[in-house]
């Protein structure tokens, strides 16, 4: 970034239209299904099982149905189906994992939560991926794992880490919470590909609950059963604990309420490519000025954030924001540079390309029922900020 661009008001300009466009519409998705989840709750209430039971097989079975895989094991949080991930994998003090500086925390902060240590691997700067020659340059005889993470939505390659990780009997743990249903290019949803795939269904998924759930799915018998075990604090059958897990079940209020949104995901999934498709007209319509790069779409891309790069990025947002258009900044500091991790001795410009994403990107919204006037809108204002 060249230059100190002035200092952007956030005060509503005068005489602009009054169009709001929230990063997210969840009140919006919530009342063409709203009878039918009010209908899941009732069955909820009136059955008063709450913890785990048949709404959540019900929906174990429906996710690995749609996953393609033959388990699927409810959690509480995406945060706690990666970390059951790696205690199923009996991952701990002295091991080592390799995973992506440009993350949300919890792909880091369970690493360091079973004793691990974490080794970042600086990212692709279009695809924001693990840079895959990079991987092959950090692993090491204490390597047991490697945390590719679908970032945005975009199913990562894995191939080239697979054949690694084979010869050398890493785990591939694959951080799926962005990603449902997105594919590589040979169609395999992201989350089946590596041993272990984890799922978050927080409510600004594609996939989203009223609160917090997850879920790991895998094709191994073998760990999916360790993981249920895990997830009822290691105990099997109840008040018998042959290991320490944790409380991760996932409650059947949510498991009821995602039951009802599967079946739409289709449907929300082709919305969010169509609203990523028309972005592209319009930035190419009215984007002269070469300011703005957008995300590479590939097949498989299901677009739970729509991330672009531009310069001055902070200025832009807060321009944006004086004029009704919300934005997010994902993420403004990368996992090596964070306080909690300066223990493990990385410092400014170790991971360039994730230290650039960092100060140049911002999310768009992206959700399915954005109209075309409000994406016209977005566009029209990045434009007049660099203008």
């Amino acid at each position: 970034m060249s230059g100190m661009p002035a200092e952007v008001s956030e005060e509503r300009p005068a005489g602009l239209p009054k169009l709001r466009v929230p990063l997210l519409d969840l009140k919006a998705q919530y009342r063409g299904i709203q009878d039918e989840i009010r209908a899941a709750i009732e069955r909820v209430c009136a059955s008063q099982r709450f913890i785990l039971g048949p709404e959540v097989e019900a929906l174990e079975e429906a996710i690995a149905t749609f996953c393609g895989v033959p388990y699927a094991i409810g959690m509480s949080s995406g945060t706690d189906a990666l970390l059951a991930a790696l205690m199923a994998l009996d991952i701990g003090p002295g091991d080592e994992v390799i995973t992506t500086p440009y993350t949300f925390f919890a792909t880091a902060g369970v690493i360091v939560r079973v004793g691990a240590r974490p080794v970042f691997v600086d990212i692709h700067p279009r695809t924001f991926h693990l840079d895959l020659e990079a991987v092959k340059a950090r692993i090491t005889p204490r390597t047991r794992a490697i945390i590719p993470v679908h970032l945005f939505g975009r199913c990562v390659e894995l191939d080239p880490i697979r054949h690694l990780t084979e010869e050398r009997g890493i785990w591939i743990v694959e951080d799926a919470a962005q990603a449902i249903g997105a594919c590589d290019e040979e169609g395999r949803q992201a989350g089946t590909i590596g041993h272990l795939g984890t799922l978050s269904f927080f409510p600004s998924k594609n996939l989203g609950a009223f609160g917090d759930g997850g879920m790991v799915v895998t094709a191994d018998q073998r760990l999916a059963e360790k993981l249920r075990t895990l997830r009822v604090h290691g105990s099997k059958p109840k008040y018998y604990h042959r290991m320490v897990g944790g409380n991760f079940r996932l409650d059947a209020l949510q498991a009821a309420i995602l039951r009802v949104k599967l079946p739409y995901l289709a449907s929300w999934t082709a919305a969010r490519r169509a609203n990523a498709r028309r972005y592209r007209l319009l930035f190419g319509e009215m984007d002269r000025l070469g300011k703005v790069t957008l995300p590479e779409d590939t097949p498989g891309h299901i677009y739970n954030q729509f991330v672009i790069r531009v310069p001055q990025r902070d200025n832009l947002r807060a321009f944006l924001k004086a004029r009704g258009v919300e934005s997010e900044v994902y993420y403004p500091l990368p996992l090596h540079l964070q306080e909690c991790f300066q223990g493990l001795g990385y410092r400014q410009g170790d991971f360039p390309q994730a230290e650039a994403a960092a100060v140049e990107t911002l999310a768009l919204p992206i959700y399915p029922e954005l109209s075309e006037e409000q994406q016209r809108y977005v566009v029209h204002q990045i434009r007049e900020f660099y203008a």
